[in-house]
């Protein structure tokens, strides 16, 4: 390993560490949730949801992951994950899925809340001006598992680009190969600011490493097929100082789920609707303190909205009847089944 790769290791993780607790607690009054990587958005939002948890007196252990995929596999697992933050485009592929045990894990998944637009993040070297240019290229694609890595399959199906070489790689390792040469591109689906991003920013006053802050850049993801599936966005010097202007790209929505302890009636499924009703009120009551002190992506949040085709949670909301709401995500991602 060089010193300059070392060097830059060091100096994009320096907010990298999570703190979380690493021994797994079982006690039922405890939830956990899992939320993703601890450069992303999604472990942040995790925490500020914990945080007015506890002011009504809900213990929630926020867990690192490696994403929505991985998510939804620990949720239906004997695990302590009774929470979990993952794409809208990941639950509609699961309904889709020709595995029945496929179809049997999203029939008990229930939305709590949607969240934020995450927005896809290609990082590139400066040879790469659009989507089209990763043709026969080397493309990380993030963690297997990840919800980076399945919108990125999306994406390239979509748009029928084929890269030369697929690199499954975290994102801190994944940004340092970009930097270094040994990779042509990454996607990184957060959302933005996401404070790996920010941190390559710091580059750009390190001398050794400027350099290679100056060879890299957002690619644009402005293919119109793309809209087909997800909302078009922005990423711009507003978010990531460096930049030097702005770029369109895409998002897609990150929801809170949980799976349905409404219908049996065993002590534990009782506890945890109990549980989700003090925390779906406690969202509702502090949504304005969250914008005000959380992750700046609060501020976009509407507990309202519609999204994807599925049940939202009685418990979170006292009990209330509750039906499929409309379907606004495409149908793209089966293959993806097949290939894992």
């Amino acid at each position: 390993m060089t010193r300059s790769f070392i060097g830059i290791l060091l100096l994009l993780c320096g907010l990298c560490r999570s703190g979380l607790a690493s021994a797994e607690d079982l006690d039922p009054r405890q939830m956990g949730m899992v939320t993703g990587p601890t450069t992303g958005t999604q472990i942040q939002f995790g925490r500020d949801i914990a945080g007015v948890a506890k002011t009504a007196g809900l213990d929630i252990l926020v867990k690192e992951s490696q994403g929505s995929i991985d998510n939804i596999k620990r949720m239906d697992s004997q695990e302590n994950a009774a929470l979990g933050i993952v794409y809208a485009d990941v639950l509609n592929y699961l309904s889709r899925s020709e595995s029945p045990a496929m179809r049997q894990v999203a029939s008990r998944l229930r939305l709590i809340f949607p969240l934020y637009f995450a927005e896809a993040h290609l990082l590139a070297r400066r040879s790469i001006q659009t989507l089209g240019d990763l043709q026969g290229k080397r493309v990380i694609a993030g963690e297997s598992g990840s919800g980076t890595w399945l919108t990125t399959m999306n994406l390239l199906q979509l748009t029928g680009v084929k890269p030369a070489e697929l690199l499954n790689m975290p994102p801190l390792q994944g940004v340092t190969a970009v930097l270094k040469g040994e990779a042509d591109a990454l996607f990184f689906v957060a959302g933005k600011p996401v404070t790996l991003f920010t941190q390559v920013g710091h580059l750009i006053d390190k001398p050794e490493f400027a350099p290679l802050l100056a060879n890299v850049h957002f690619v644009p993801l402005d293919d119109p097929r793309l809209l087909r599936e997800y909302a078009p966005a922005k990423i711009s010097p507003t978010d990531y100082d460096w930049m030097t202007g702005e770029v369109s790209t895409i998002a897609v929505k990150a929801v809170l789920m949980s799976f349905d302890f409404s219908g049996k009636q065993s002590p534990y499924f009782a506890q945890r609707c109990r549980q989700l009703a003090t925390l779906g009120e406690a969202i509702r009551t502090h949504l304005d303190q969250l914008r005000q002190t959380g992750h700046p992506k609060w501020k976009d949040v509407n507990l309202n909205e519609t999204v994807g085709l599925w049940k939202l949670d009685r418990c979170s909301r006292g009990g209330k009847e509750t039906g499929n709401v409309p379907v606004d995500i495409g149908n793209q991602l089966e293959m993806l089944l097949r290939t894992r």
